[in-house]
């Protein structure tokens, strides 16, 4: 039985950029929600009192 094989290091740092990438998209999405949400809860004080 052979070893696996592991990638080129090219290909993981690649990997591990396009991962970054997404997971700073989906955090500025989620915080971009949060301050939506957040805003609406202020603005429908306001528009209560």
């Amino acid at each position: 039985m052979t070893a696996p094989r592991r990638p080129a290091a090219s290909s993981t740092e690649n990997d591990l950029a396009a991962r970054r990438k997404r997971a700073l998209r989906t955090a500025l999405v989620i915080g971009a929600i949060a301050v939506a949400i957040y805003v609406a809860f202020i603005l429908s004080g306001v528009a209560a009192a």
